[in-house]
């Protein structure tokens, strides 16, 4: 065990994991094989909503090398419900949610049967024997429609298509003035309705699930980003002993929020195993993946903001429908209560109502999807600030800096009563504008406009905060989640002077292995390539609250911070001992133990093998250097940063081009800055795809018509512009690491100033928006459309329009 040379956090390590899961020698879910493995096949219903009359299973049944073919009727006994662990008020309705349905189907791609076979191809050929007969039921797809009176409903026993309707007041609260008061003494009214399309979150691995059920107890391996929580709800729902039950997330690709479940396949993978007795290996196609996993965002948002005249905002009223699909998943009705809390956003808002209203549609569930509920409220928020600058005649840029919370004013708690711990959103702003070249941007933009350019071009602006380092256990309480934020992690100090650190977070692709062997590295002193991480099976990790809301390095990260101090507090004891000094005369540096003013000195090593060979310890220690921490967080943290995209629209043909994309970002210290600009550009390239080109869209029936890659569209490499990145620092006060997260900003600030940049670049034309993604198509009606309405506006190289009459109109 030799000392680091130089401090590892802040280093820009290539990740240990690249080898093996870029070259594919590494153990993927679907790779596994087992002795004697059956494969699963699932059929699944054309119908968006019809009732089951009959299903005929004798053809499939009697296929070469089909074992067993069961339906919704034959499991209905012991399949229970999937779970919904985020109630988010008393009298929410949550119909029963099957993994195989029994008598009604309720969206396109829901389970009806499965079969079991020995081998894939023979399982998938029996699916096309089974006959099924269906009478079809009012298929519900539009969110308005179906909270409106005499809607179809699609669970009539609940007599309504609203799951629930959660409200926060900052009025009732106590955080915040009444909104009422503020709309009625506005000066400046703008609202404006905003459609969040639903997405599909497209990882690169499909979903996998392999069960053995073999020696007593369940294996399961599963593509998750949650085996703790798998682990715990398939106990729950099953009525398995928890202690029987075990959960391996080998090497996943990829989850964004869509792995972050509990699904009907591994419910049905492990009821079959057990039944048959044999492993069971079920794999989605990308086709399956894309009808039945869950799909993310799909709200409809409708905002109201108060100012003076000055520009100052003095309220803000949210009134949101969130499409929650036909049943309730893990955490699918506080999606958009995450929201909640970040409509306002890094602006003093004095009063502030949110409302949302979750609505039942017959389509697939939705979810987490990456940002979960953050990137919908900065996108409305962003938007609505463009918007009340034009209507004030005010440069877009000015009018968020006169409202933002200073950088003196940190900690501030907000209109929410969130505290806001550090930040300096004037210091990103302003290294951002400096990289981009704003000004002279905005005057290249007023002579395109002058000179009736058919190319025109428009600058885009997001200056964002999220919260993440999900959460402190209390507030998650306070929203009725039926889980904690704390994270665990446990050291292990080998003999031989290597270290395993066990960590409860499980990756999905983000660097943890590198990450987390640079913060033992640098705390223990030890060096990075003596540092094995283990993650991801419940066995070896007991517990752990996994991967989402940009939180393992926050909370998990400090988890093995404090592990590792415990870890020094026992060594520095034993050191003391061996050396034979006071413990308060002991330091330690860069792997060594030391007695202050002498030249006496061990090995962190030495003092290691000394715990475990125990011939020489004080009284009452225990032998073994080992030790571990639960962290709960005392806040979330609050990355920010400042996004601004030029883009060039042509006016003809409605073609969007980014030409050029600068973002800066705060999230507090950086462990390792190569993985961090992997997540921000990942994250850009997601949220750019939002804003230009994914969408998932249902016909009339309800079925999904971008079921296939070639429908629905994802952008290549070649489809995204080069990005140009940098950062500031103001460390987080709520962790001893100063770190506030990074995996999901560049999905929830890039959306916003995209769209921003496209409609500035034709509001002059008429056009105030453009509904996501913004296709060629769309561009194009909108500019014709305002061409139509005969109403140009007058250019303004600031960016604003007019002046503001005494009534709070545009001249």
């Amino acid at each position: 065990m030799t000392a680091t040379a130089e401090p590892e956090i802040g280093r820009a390590r290539l990740r240990k994991e690249d080898a093996r899961l870029i070259t594919g020698d590494t153990r993927w879910t679907d790779n596994i094989q087992m002795a004697g493995m059956l494969h699963m096949a699932v059929l699944r219903s054309p119908m968006a909503h019809a009732k089951i009359t009959g299903i005929d299973v004798t053809a499939a049944a009697a296929m070469p090398g089909v074992l067993l073919v069961l339906t919704g009727e034959d499991v209905a006994a012991e399949q229970g419900s999937l779970p919904c662990a985020w109630p988010i008020t008393e009298d929410m309705l949550a119909p029963p949610a099957p993994s195989l349905a029994v008598d009604e189907v309720n969206f396109a791609g829901e389970g009806v049967a499965v079969v079991i076979a020995r081998s894939d191809y023979e399982a998938h050929d029996a699916l096309a024997a089974i006959d099924v007969e269906y009478d079809e039921l009012p298929v519900v797809l539009d969110m308005e429609a179906a909270v409106a009176d005499g809607a179809d409903l699609v669970h009539p026993d609940l007599g309504t298509n609203k799951s629930a309707t959660w409200v926060f007041d900052s009025a009732e609260a106590g955080t915040g003035a009444d909104v009422d008061q503020a709309i009625a003494d506005a000066e400046v009214t703008v609202t404006r309705t905003f459609r969040q399309q639903r997405l599909i979150p497209a990882f690169m691995e499909p979903r996998s699930v392999v069960v053995d059920p073999g020696g007593g107890s369940i294996t399961m391996w599963s593509a998750t980003q949650v085996p703790h929580i798998l682990r715990w709800m398939l106990a729950a729902v099953l009525g398995i002993p928890e202690h029987k039950v075990r959960v391996i997330a080998p090497d996943v690709g990829g989850g964004f929020g869509g792995k972050l479940q509990v699904t009907p396949e591994e419910v049905l993978t492990l009821l079959v195993a057990r039944r048959l007795g044999k492993p069971v290996k079920w794999t989605e196609s990308r086709t399956e993946s894309m009808l039945s996993a869950h799909h993310g965002r799909d709200q409809i948002q409708q905002l109201t903001v108060t100012a003076r005249r000055d520009g100052t905002v003095t309220g803000l009223k949210v009134d949101l429908l969130a499409d929650m699909g036909a049943y309730l998943r893990l955490v699918t009705p506080g999606v958009p209560i995450l929201g909640a809390f970040m409509f306002n956003a890094i602006y003093k808002f004095p009063a502030y109502r949110f409302t949302c209203v979750n609505v039942f549609t017959n389509k697939v569930p939705t979810d987490a999807y990456r940002g979960a509920g953050r990137p919908e409220a900065t996108f409305a928020i962003e938007r609505l600030m463009d918007e009340l600058a034009v209507e004030l005649g005010m440069e877009p840029m000015e009018l968020r800096r006169k409202n933002w919370i200073k950088h003196e004013e940190f900690p501030f708690t907000t209109v929410c009563g969130l505290t806001y711990d550090s930040g300096n959103y004037e210091a990103a702003t302003d290294r951002a504008m400096e990289l981009f070249g704003y000004d002279e941007l905005r005057q290249e933009q007023a002579r395109r406009r002058e000179s009736g350019d058919p190319v025109q071009l428009g600058i885009g602006i997001s200056t964002f905060t999220e919260m993440c380092g999900l959460a402190p256990s209390r507030v998650l309480g306070s929203l009725r989640y039926g889980a904690g934020g704390w994270e665990h992690a446990a050291i292990r100090m080998l003999p031989t002077g290597k270290v395993e650190l066990i960590t409860g977070t499980s990756p999905h692709g983000q660097g943890h292995e590198t990450a987390w062997s640079q913060i033992v590295a640098d705390r223990l002193g030890v060096p990075f390539e003596d540092v094995e991480v283990l993650h991801g099976d419940t066995q070896s990790s007991h517990k752990g609250m996994d991967s989402y809301g940009s939180r393992s390095l926050a909370v998990g990260g400090t988890a093995i911070v404090l592990a590792a101090d415990k870890v020094l507090a026992k060594a520095r004891t034993l050191a003391a001992h061996l050396m034979e000094c006071s413990e308060s005369d002991v330091e330690f540096a860069s792997g060594q133990f030391s007695v202050r003013g002498t030249g006496t000195s061990t090995a962190l090593g030495d003092v290691v093998l000394a715990a475990h060979v125990a011939h020489n310890l004080p009284d009452g220690m225990e032998p073994g250097m080992d030790a571990e921490c639960t962290f709960d967080p005392t806040n979330f943290s609050f990355p920010h940063g400042t996004h601004l995209c030029a883009t060039e629209v042509d006016t003809e043909t409605g073609a969007v081009k980014i030409r050029s994309y600068v973002c800066v970002d705060d999230i507090g210290e950086v462990v390792n800055p190569l993985i961090v600009e992997g997540q921000v550009h990942g994250g850009l390239a997601q949220g750019i795809a939002q804003a230009l080109f994914e969408e998932a869209v249902h016909d009339e029936s309800g079925t999904l018509t971008t079921a296939t890659l070639a429908d629905y569209l994802l952008p290549s490499a070649a489809d995204l512009p080069h990005f140009t990145t940098d950062r500031t620092v103001t460390p987080a006060d709520s962790n001893p690491l100063g770190v506030k997260g990074v995996g999901e900003a560049g999905t929830i600030a890039s959306t916003p100033a995209v769209v921003n940049a496209v409609i500035d670049a034709v509001r002059h034309l008429g056009v105030d928006d453009v509904e996501m993604p913004c296709t060629p198509m769309r561009v194009w009606k909108a500019v014709h459309q305002g061409k139509e309405r005969g109403v140009p506006t007058t250019p303004v190289a600031a960016g604003g329009l007019g002046s503001i009459d005494a009534q709070g109109g545009a001249e």
